[in-house]
């Protein structure tokens, strides 16, 4: 492509990684001299060597246009590298850039890139349904906990969890203060924004609607009207730091109805710990809220996964009952679903979850799972004998 858009949450690491592709840069700010240039001639902040990297470009949205013209015009592949903290604006077309852009997403980082992973089995070995083996993950709750609060943040890899709190608390205060505002312009209220977020840290891992979430704000913030819970959470989903897993499509042999509500998470569980004030030891005090959050944890980790295979993440759940916290499929229609526990004691009943789960796809319409699998917190991985494999998270890798 003649340009490529890196696209994720306020520090992800979008600026450094292309750092080290890039051969000249420029930061679009607010400044004067910015300005300036993007009323005489915008095209003097494309000179320079090439690949050039051009950060926080969505601060002058209109450049957009200007990097698109000057990719048709020197005809020539690589030449700049668009860095920005939110999604482009609805009045950008990104039509117009169909054949010029390239668009990576970029997150924070996965267990494996952080070193917490053994990387004993990879996803690719799990979705070739072959059989999987890894020493014992011993259980470790407290462990757990500890990076969940600090979170996958590159700049907290080397911070303990008391730092690294202090960090996730200063980003939030400024995503609630700051950033949200000036993603379109528009004024909202701080507070309300922090109690939306508090909600959707709250209902992370699930279906929570519109509805639910007004209502959980209500206690703290009344009168919150459910066009201004979705007005909220469409500026937060632009600055990325909510990402819902979708809902499968898929064809099934019961006359259940598919739900296509998404499931809420937020862009690292260090964000969702900040926004409720929760230390490692508060966490290990509601078992049931830390295995919501490891949910939210493994999903980050599998959609990344996915992605660098090609494929894409959703989660399944249908009027029956039956649910399937995450599905992966690949565009020729291959899929293989998960179940997440934390325990490993969980195996059996999220196994027979599974395989009744697949006994209800209509296979004469959709291929076969290329795997059936339960991702746990500690244990070894291995093949049962009715086939679902087992994967201890922390021994999972590309």
């Amino acid at each position: 492509m003649g340009a490529l858009l890196i696209r994720g949450p306020k520090g992800c690491g979008k600026t450094e990684t292309a750092r080290n592709f890039a051969k000249s840069e420029i930061i679009v700010d607010d400044s004067v001299a910015i300005k300036n240039a993007m009323i005489s001639d915008p095209r003097v902040l494309l000179a320079g060597d090439t690949p050039k990297l051009i950060d926080e470009w969505q601060n002058q949205k209109e450049l957009w246009n200007t990097v698109r013209h000057e990719v048709d015009r020197r005809r020539a592949k690589g030449q700049f590298i668009l860095t920005g903290s939110a999604n482009p604006p609805d009045d950008v077309n990104l039509h117009s850039g169909q054949n010029r852009f390239g668009i990576i997403n970029m997150r924070t980082m996965t267990w494996a890139e952080m070193g917490y992973s053994t990387g004993e089995v990879t996803l690719k070995d799990v979705l070739s349904d072959k059989k999987v083996a890894s020493a014992l993950i011993e259980p470790d709750l407290a462990q757990l906990a500890k990076r969940m609060v600090i979170g996958g943040w590159p700049g907290n890899i080397s911070l303990s969890e008391k730092y690294a709190t202090i960090a996730n608390d200063n980003a939030f205060e400024l995503l609630c203060e700051v950033d949200i505002n000036r993603v379109d312009g528009v004024h909202r209220d701080p507070l309300k924004v922090r109690q939306l977020v508090r909600s959707l840290a709250r209902n992370v891992s699930t279906e929570a609607s519109y509805n639910t979430i007004r209502n959980d704000v209500w206690g703290v913030q009344p009168g919150l009207s459910t066009d201004t819970v979705s007005n909220y959470l469409r500026a937060l989903e632009r600055l990325m730091v909510v990402e819902n897993l979708p809902a499968w499509s898929t064809h099934i042999r019961s006359k259940a109805r598919l739900r296509s509500t998404p499931r809420r998470h937020l862009a690292d569980t260090g964000l969702a710990c900040s926004a409720l004030e929760l230390s490692s030891d508060k966490l290990l005090a509601d078992l049931e809220y830390l295995g919501l959050l490891f949910e939210s944890l493994v999903v980050h980790d599998l959609r990344i996964l996915a992605e660098t295979m090609g494929a894409k993440l959703y989660h399944y759940r249908d009027s029956s009952g039956i649910e399937v916290d995450a599905i992966i499929e690949f565009r020729n229609g291959n899929w293989g679903a998960f179940e997440i526990k934390l325990g490993s004691g969980a195996e059996d009943s999220a196994a027979k979850s599974l395989l009744s789960f697949a006994e209800n796809i209509d296979d004469s319409r959709v291929p076969k799972p290329l795997a059936l699998s339960v991702i746990t917190g500690d244990g070894f991985a291995h093949r049962r004998d009715d086939g679902v494999s087992v994967v201890p998270f922390p021994t999972l890798t590309r």
